[in-house]
């Protein structure tokens, strides 16, 4: 508590514009070095001293003690078009407290984080076809098969640790990646239709195990052909990951054939491995497995689930099974009433049964 309090005294003073000094004289501090300490956890910060800060910065109580917010800890990159920054902000206070509630919640029922975070070992200045090399190793060393959208979810949840949620996002948002000291987080818009929804992960993905090397941008274009050498790397990693050259070889020769025929398969081969057609044009391309030329010549419109679509029609459940699992358990041991959880998650009380059920979790009695 001692971190979280400071932590959130410092992101709220410098949100007013004050320096360490101004909050100093402010509070009767004699130096700036108290201040410092408490911001940094260091000090504990007395009742009397918080109501005393909680009154100088204009803030509640609560700001400074309630677990279920993040507050100048959490991280995001947000892949989005066209969302304002007001929206995004409220939208990201949002997302804030789902993460921050399974971070508190996993804690208190004994879920340990993981020791060790994996990362990829590779930075701006390699080379596209290098991120595209590590998707297929990434690929190959996960056990992915022959439809490696189908079990990437799975395996970045189980293996790695990384919190995976489906939620309910703001029209124009892809999904995020989210990085706190102790989580990793990637969120991604269950209204997609698959083949977006899969790049996305394997596109936050790349960000989450990059993080250190090549920090990504608060806000990014969704889309795959950004100028931004990073997201290009990243959409380098997402494509080798989901389309790698082993899963492709059973689906035989392309440069042969016609363009009705071109289109024909690209889409059926799309359907069977769960992405956009556009996405696998360009990956066959990067394989010198179709010509650049030829490729030009499709239009997207001719190429299913590149978004026109719309919204998708059977969206997987909010949230994932591991999310789940932890609000069941929190209220189940009494961490946490219902009607907390329905707050925290925007979703009613008598709905939160319901979630239980789709992701295969008996629900609390309490529910």
């Amino acid at each position: 508590m001692t971190q979280l309090i400071g932590a959130r005294i410092k992101t709220l003073r410098e949100e007013r514009g004050l320096s360490q000094e101004d909050l100093s004289r402010q509070l009767g501090f004699n130096d700036r070095q108290t201040l410092s300490a408490i911001e940094n956890g260091e000090r504990r910060v007395t009742a009397e001293e918080l109501v005393l800060v909680a009154h100088r910065l204009g803030s509640s109580l609560e700001y400074f003690t309630d677990p279920f917010q993040l507050v100048g800890e959490g991280r995001f990159s947000w892949r989005q078009t066209n969302v304002g920054p007001q929206r995004l902000s409220a939208y990201e206070r949002s997302a804030g407290r789902w993460i921050a509630a399974y971070r508190t919640l996993a804690r208190q029922i004994g879920r340990q984080a993981p020791l060790l975070r994996r990362s990829l070992g590779i930075t701006k200045y390699h080379s596209y076809e290098d991120a595209a090399a590590v998707g297929e190793r990434f690929a190959a060393e996960f056990n992915l098969g022959d439809v490696p959208a189908s079990s990437l979810a799975e395996a970045i949840e189980r293996q790695l640790g990384i919190l995976v949620l489906s939620v309910d996002a703001l029209e124009g948002i892809s999904g995020a990646a989210c990085r706190l000291p102790e989580l990793d987080v990637v969120l991604i818009n269950r209204h997609e239709v698959p083949g977006r929804r899969h790049f996305d992960l394997a596109h936050e993905l790349f960000h989450i195990l990059t993080w250190d090397t090549m920090t990504p941008e608060h806000v990014e274009e969704a889309v795959e052909t950004s100028r931004n050498r990073v997201e290009q790397l990243a959409n380098s990693f997402a494509s080798a990951v989901l389309m790698s050259g082993r899963s492709l070889e059973r689906f035989g020769e392309w440069k042969a054939l016609e363009a009705n025929a071109l289109i024909s398969k690209l889409n059926r081969t799309a359907d069977e491995l769960l992405v956009t057609a556009s996405a696998l044009k360009w990956r066959l391309v990067a394989l010198g497995r179709l010509q650049a030329v030829t490729a030009r010549g499709i239009p997207d419109a001719a190429l299913r689930h590149n978004g026109h679509e719309g919204r998708e029609r059977n969206p997987p459940p909010l949230f994932s099974r591991p999310f789940v699992e932890v609000m069941a358990e929190g209220l189940k041991q009494g961490h946490i009433s219902a009607r907390r959880i329905a707050s925290l998650l925007d979703v009613p009380i008598d709905g939160i049964s319901d979630l239980c059920h789709q992701h295969g979790i008996e629900a609390p009695d309490e529910w």
